[in-house]
């Protein structure tokens, strides 16, 4: 019994630990998006940027409560990440050699969507983002009506993983399947809202805009939808891709079905940075 005890506490321990993390990653992300100059140089290891010497205490405890809100988490003053765990993340996402994500990169047009794939590896990495947003679904229990198959996180590998099959070298469906329903781990009853306002910046435009719609071809199913949303959809040139993706949504629910893990599932979508049709 004094064991099981030890054991609760120090999962418990564990996972706010995770989470501090996680929020004081989120919070140096935010505060190198509205702090930094656009030219920024890299950090070194020992010392602070000059514009961070600026951030001040308030600016600070702001950056950390819309980080722990994105994420979905309503924490305690006291149980925020300190300010030295976040200059320590913003630090590292500077340091020379670090893949992190420019919230401030611009995303390319449509027509240069491949490329756009690549050029957004260049900046932060945009990987640990997309971990930090899957990890807490695997806490989100669904309704076993709809999704027999248990929680979210287990969802969306089933999706990935049928996403795979169907089309391969497709980085930003892939990761459109992999990513839809992060949502539903963070505060707000609109998930897809929630989704697309925390990974903006972190994926291509098709990418986002295949999330934002994922839902609308499953509502249409029991009402029309609205005519400024229909007008869109039927116009838009990515409308047979969010067909597919709702089929691979409604068959990711076999409970007992094998999936991949995280990590693996990121790992492959890593792998296509070094496909050659990124660089043709």
């Amino acid at each position: 019994m004094v064991f099981d005890k030890f054991k609760k506490k120090y999962r418990v321990s564990e996972g706010s630990s995770r989470l501090r993390s996680q929020i004081a990653l989120e919070a140096a992300r935010r505060l190198i998006q509205s702090f930094a100059p656009k030219e920024e140089e890299e950090a070194s290891a020992d010392s602070l940027p000059d514009w961070l010497e600026g951030v001040n205490t308030s600016e600070y405890y702001l950056a950390k409560r819309k980080a722990a809100a994105v994420l979905g988490h309503r924490v305690r003053q006291g149980d925020l990440p300190s300010d030295r765990e976040v200059r320590e993340q913003i630090l590292g996402l500077l340091r020379p050699g670090s893949s992190t994500i420019d919230q401030r990169t611009p995303i390319a047009a449509p027509d240069d969507e491949a490329s756009s794939v690549a050029r957004l590896s260049n900046h932060l990495d945009r990987f640990t983002i997309y971990k930090m947003r899957l990890e807490p679904l695997e806490a989100v229990k669904q309704n076993p009506k709809y999704h027999p198959e248990g929680d979210a996180l287990y969802h969306s590998l089933q999706v990935f993983e049928l996403a795979r099959s169907e089309r391969p070298y497709d980085e930003e469906f892939l990761l459109a399947a992999l990513l839809h329903d992060v949502g539903k781990a963070m505060a707000g009853d609109d998930h897809v809202a929630s989704a697309v306002e925390s990974l903006r910046g972190a994926v291509t435009e098709r990418t986002l805009w295949l999330i934002e719609h994922h839902m609308d071809l499953l509502r249409a199913r029991k009402k029309p939808l609205d005519s400024k949303t229909k007008r869109e959809l039927d116009a838009s040139e990515h409308r047979e891709d969010l067909e597919l993706l709702r089929k691979l949504d409604d068959a990711g629910r076999v409970p007992g079905q094998p999936v991949g893990t995280v990590e693996e599932a990121l790992a492959y979508l890593r792998g296509l940075e070094h496909e050659e049709y990124l660089e043709s």
